[in-house]
């Protein structure tokens, strides 16, 4: 039997493995996506987006698609920081974004945008063996009808914490487990509990807060995000995790009188499932010790994992992702060098490091203890300082890391501003077909400099730079606030550099 042949395979059809694969196909590059699944998962696991990955939907325009809204998504005003409030009000520039959507959802979406985009998504198809060379990878599939063998020239593993593809190709996975035990479940809350806003009234205990509340015993996680069931948790430091056994609903009412001191009665959810009920014994904080090996590449959970609180990871993973699929599809269609996905490494790993610093964070800043009560009320006072709200909003975005791409201009090494130009038109529906784009704002000079590889888009904006090269991900490559000999040599570096030498007329 010959073996089938792909440019790329994508192993996980989680959101990472999708919208890697959607990425790949406005590239023009076919991707095969597997997944050990029979279909899309139902698991509850993220309730929504978070930072800038945000804005990069709106680029490809499934932000609209996803929520029906004709306006751009709008800046948060505040987040939370380990439980403490963050406020944004008024920031200039805010990089926070949030968009609320149960991660099942999000993987339906993107499986039914796959199969607009002709992509073939393999459900009940598992990756059990690999043998990566220097020209390809070799993989063989399990299905319950048998085995096949798949050759591709590049392998992505997308398939999350404990990743298959990183553990064959032998890329470690350093870090930390911290000393909790986290148990969340959907539950049904008594009627009289409910305070108007928001929060619980818990008789002999007292108020529990929307979100994450920090007690002298632990943590207590109340989220009501659907109507006829409430994701309730606990996290507790230091304790018996209850064995390997799965989680009973009983053992959160356990944990909860543990926590609270009293009794919180909750019930079963009334509504269909499947609903959320997990325990995650110690919370691992692990970054891949590369993110990539010769034809095997990581994104998402595969190439890092940390604690959800603050919802850092569907950012981190997709961006993850919108960085990747540009540069994996130029060197597969040979418009770019393999040197090119070293670059995929040296930006997104200083993100993921970022990401984890203050993940750990907010874990010790919810553990219990006199020591630990005085130094968030230090925090929160800090915190309250305008300067220092915006440094969290960066991290949390994932805004406050620079990409060292050649060019000092402020813009440059960062995502594009939510442009409008003086027409109308903004500059996020430029990047709907994830091209790069020269945007000539001095008069066609710029554009005149650019031929073949990048779309070239001559407007006007008032009080704003002369030209901006963008790359697909959405990121400033090159920018200038004049046109002269030097700024146009410049240019051409930056377009070869990122895309390759430019093609005659």
């Amino acid at each position: 039997m010959m073996t089938e042949t792909a440019p790329v395979v994508i192993s996980g059809a989680g959101p990472n493995g999708l919208m890697l694969a959607c990425e790949l196909a406005l590239a023009g590059v076919r991707s095969i996506v597997l997944d050990v699944l029979p279909g899309p998962n139902d698991e509850p696991k993220a309730n929504g987006l978070v930072g800038q990955v945000v804005r990069l939907l709106d680029m490809r325009g499934l932000y609209a698609a996803i929520t029906g809204l004709a306006d751009p998504p709008h800046p948060a005003q505040g987040w939370i920081f380990s439980g403490m409030q963050l406020d944004f009000i008024g920031m200039e520039n805010n990089p926070m974004y949030a968009l609320a959507i149960a991660q099942p959802k999000l993987v339906r979406f993107l499986d039914e945008r796959a199969a607009e985009l002709g992509i073939d998504v393999r459900w009940g198809h598992e990756l059990t063996g690999l043998k990566a060379s220097g020209d390809g990878v070799e993989l063989t599939i399990g299905t319950e009808s048998g085995v096949y063998t798949l050759a591709s020239s590049y392998l992505v593993g997308a398939d999350g914490g404990r990743s298959f593809v990183r553990k064959s190709v032998g890329i470690d996975f350093p870090g930390a487990t911290s000393p909790t035990v986290a148990r969340v479940a959907h539950v049904s809350v008594p009627e009289e509990y409910l305070h108007p806003d928001g929060g619980l009234d818990v008789p002999g205990f007292g108020r529990v807060m929307f979100g994450h509340n920090r007690f002298e015993r632990g943590m207590v996680i109340y989220a009501p995000f659907e109507s006829d069931r409430t994701l309730l948790g606990t996290m507790e430091y230091g304790t018996p995790s209850g064995g390997e056994e799965p989680m009973s609903l009983d053992e959160l009412r356990e944990s909860l009188a543990r926590v609270l001191g009293t009794e919180l009665l909750v019930d079963e959810p009334q509504g269909p499932g499947p609903h959320a009920l997990r325990r995650i014994n110690g919370q691992n904080t692990r970054q891949a010790e590369r993110y990539r090996d010769g034809r095997a590449l990581l994104v998402g959970d595969a190439a890092h994992v940390h604690s959800a609180m603050g919802g850092p990871g569907l950012n981190l993973g997709l961006q993850d992702v919108f960085n990747l699929g540009w540069k994996l599809a130029a060197v597969v269609k040979g418009a770019a060098p393999d040197a090119l996905l070293d670059t995929y490494q040296a930006e997104r790993f200083p993100v993921g490091e970022r990401v984890m610093m203050h993940s750990m964070s907010q874990i010790a800043l919810m553990a219990p203890g006199p020591e630990i009560a005085q130094l968030r009320k230090l925090f929160a006072e800090l915190i309250a300082v305008p300067q220092v709200a915006a440094t969290m909003a960066g991290l949390l975005a994932g805004s406050d890391v620079r990409y060292d791409v050649g060019n000092d201009h402020p813009l440059s090494g960062y995502l594009v501003p939510d442009l409008t130009l003086d027409d109308g038109r903004r500059v996020a529906g430029l990047l709907h077909n994830a091209r790069p784009v020269l945007l000539d704002l001095c008069g066609g000079g710029a554009a005149a400099s650019a031929q073949g590889r990048v779309d070239t888009v001559e407007a006007t904006l008032a009080g704003g730079p002369a030209a901006l090269l963008i790359r697909p991900d959405g990121y400033v490559v090159w920018a200038a606030d004049d046109f002269g000999p030097q700024d146009a040599q410049n240019l051409h570096t930056a377009l070869s550099r990122w895309f390759g030498a430019t093609k005659p007329t």
